[in-house]
């Protein structure tokens, strides 16, 4: 068997960039399987913003901190290379919770691993308009936002994976959309892309004020970042509107919790329902979604832009390059 290449954490990060610092590559000699475990090997990795509180030393967060010494865990879609599971025989694509590795070894039942289908054309979108971004994204907007065809929706990271699904998600269900993204190619992709009522480029605009353009104001917010931006969102926000909060991209680079905010009286002031909401709460919903986000897909009502990195030894660049925001869409890693 061949040797499998890794990234182990080794200390925790400060900030979002030089994670070569804090992580390293390693080789190995694959251990066999115990009863139970599979191994999958892995085409792509995903890289998403939440794996960023595992790297943290936090204990407050919604998973346990990752230990130092283990290997990086991460969504893997790949094929089982070898199984100790009759449930994964060998040669079934899958996704799941992994590792950041050239081959994952995982217990299906914890990993939350599924066999996906491969009549879609790009296998990708398994981690794209089918995956978990997608999930998040309908289940946001759709439950915890509870849209309303008409009303405004305001998105957050609105050029991300997660961000644009849900830009997407909104228009499908009948919502005006404002998405919030930092820079003008960003937004300009937002407007003539993905159709999206109105964009703001945070960096170089006063959300707040653009904000207040939206007539009636904003009846339900899908925040992926909190901090200032939360702020500007809340005293835009429409009576009884609701916020749906699945990321705080603006603290996951501190180790200690982040302030509340600034305006939290508008949360009384205008009657808000704020809910916070983690995907993995939802999996067992994904039969009830997956039907609806592939029917959007084939129909062209879903779209992912794929930033897409080569080779197990530019995972770091990879994940930087979401973190900083670099990207637009859903970064990926191509493994084999």
């Amino acid at each position: 068997m061949t040797r499998n290449r890794f990234w182990r954490l080794d200390r925790h990060p400060e900030g979002n960039t030089d994670f070569s610092r804090f992580l390293s590559l390693c080789e190995e000699a694959p251990a066999p399987l115990d009863e139970g475990e599979v191994r999958i090997a892995a085409k792509w990795l995903s890289m998403d913003a939440g794996t960023r509180m595992w790297m943290s030393p936090r204990t407050d967060g919604y998973q346990p901190p990752l230990p130092l010494g283990a290997k990086m865990v991460g969504l893997v879609l790949g094929r089982i290379s070898e199984t100790r599971d009759a449930a994964f025989p060998v040669g079934t694509l899958v996704r799941g919770f992994g590792q950041w590795a050239e081959q994952a070894v995982v217990v299906p039942a914890l990993a939350g691993l599924e066999a996906v289908d491969e009549t879609v054309a790009d296998p990708r979108q398994h981690f794209g308009a089918l995956g978990m971004n997608a999930w998040t994204a309908y289940v946001g907007v759709k439950d915890v936002a509870a849209v309303k065809p008409g009303e405004w929706l305001a998105v957050s990271a609105a050029a991300g994976a997660t961000g644009s699904l849900a830009c997407q998600v909104g228009r499908n269900l009948g919502a005006k959309v404002v998405g919030i993204a930092g820079g003008a190619e960003k937004c300009r992709w937002l407007r003539e892309e993905l159709g999206v009522d109105m964009a703001i480029d945070y960096r170089s605009e006063n959300v707040e004020a653009r904000l207040a353009m939206c007539e009636g104001g904003i009846g339900a917010f899908f925040d992926n970042v909190g901090g200032p931006i939360l702020d500007a969102v809340l005293p835009n926000m429409a009576h009884y509107g609701r916020v749906a909060i699945c990321g705080m991209v603006a603290g996951y680079d501190n180790d200690a919790s982040m302030p509340g905010p600034a305006r939290f009286d508008q949360i009384l002031m205008r009657r808000l329902r704020v809910e916070g909401f983690f995907i993995p709460d939802f999996l067992e919903r994904g039969a009830e979604f997956a039907p609806v986000l592939r029917e959007w897909l084939d129909e062209g009502k879903l779209m992912v832009r794929f930033d897409e990195t080569q080779g197990i030894e530019n995972v770091l660049v990879a994940y930087e390059r979401m973190l900083t925001g670099k990207n637009i869409g859903k970064v990926v890693v191509r493994v084999g």
